[in-house]
């Protein structure tokens, strides 16, 4: 089950970028368009938990989901959003794969767990095989922008595994919690919030929307991108680790190379065929750590 898990949810997420190029290209101000998103998911998710009487509405109400939403949503999409009017989507599919190795590195050195070296090549392996499936279609514009740009993802990633490793912590502590529901309370925080910098950023005017686009984009990235994918990814984090989930960064760009390939025609080189190789010899590695260390902390359970 876990195995299918992932795998649905890297297809979703990896459409999901072109879904809010269309959205943003339709004329969707980015800021409104992700928070209507995270806000409509993670509201109608809680109340449909909350009408089967699986959660309570104080749950909303802890810090804890307010600073998950702070990490994984508002931190992570407010500065991915900006950064993409500056920094092409190839740049920023490199960036963004930063994110498992962010993990490893917070763990090592801010929670002193230990990481199985054949996890650490993994990722290291797995990132080298994205670039050079991105690398083909580089296209790198130099500016001040672009460098603030490049620097706004990082630091969205930096929020996205702090916020990972943060929910992991959380779901240890609500265990008799339903993962959904905290993940459809974490959305809600984050969509409010990122409502807010609309509004103070963002003009609000419906007429200079392609109404058909703009709409098919948000239906796509609420039901699918939010309600379906995010609900799986802290499905699998509750079943694994926040490592494991988090490699769909490294997915993505081959499903963005596939789309690209189907769609459009685009030539696929034989840097891009090693890369894939590349990547997914590099998850195979991580996984091989991952079970190695699940395995590990059984047994000193049973002992």
């Amino acid at each position: 089950m876990v195995g299918i898990g992932f795998t649905i949810m890297c297809l979703i997420f990896g459409t999901t970028f072109l879904a809010i190029k269309v959205g943003v290209e339709a004329g969707l101000p980015p800021f409104l368009s992700a928070g209507t998103r995270f806000l409509a998911a993670g509201a109608i998710l809680f109340i449909a938990i909350r009408l089967s009487g699986k959660v309570r509405w104080s749950l909303l109400w802890r810090k804890e989901m307010l600073l998950i939403g702070v990490g994984t949503t508002f931190g992570t999409f407010s500065t991915l959003y900006w950064a993409e009017q500056y920094v092409s989507s190839g740049v920023g599919a490199i960036l963004s794969a930063t994110g498992p190795m962010m993990i490893i590195l917070m763990q090592s050195v801010l929670l002193r767990q230990k990481t199985a070296r054949i996890t650490l090549i993994g990722c290291m392996i797995s990132f080298i095989g994205v670039v050079l499936v991105v690398l083909p279609g580089l296209a790198v514009q130099i500016s001040g922008l672009w460098l603030a740009g490049c620097l706004a993802i990082l630091l969205g990633e930096l929020c996205y595994s702090g916020g990972a490793l943060y929910s992991k912590r959380v779901m240890d502590a609500f265990r008799d919690t339903n993962p959904i529901a905290l993940n459809a309370a974490q959305m809600f925080h984050g969509g409010w919030m990122l409502l807010a910098l609309s509004a103070l950023t963002e003009p609000w005017i419906a007429g200079e929307w392609d109404l058909f686009p703009a709409m098919g984009s948000l239906f796509y990235l609420i039901l699918f991108g939010s309600m379906i994918a995010q609900t799986l990814f802290y499905w699998l984090m509750a079943r694994t680790n926040p490592l494991f989930p988090t490699t769909w960064l490294y997915i993505s760009p081959l499903i963005a190379v596939g789309l690209g390939a189907f769609l459009y025609g685009e030539h696929v080189s034989w840097w891009m065929l090693a890369g894939v190789l590349l990547i997914v010899t590099g998850l195979i590695c991580m996984n091989n750590g991952i079970l190695r260390l699940v395995n590990r902390r059984k047994l000193r359970s049973a002992a």
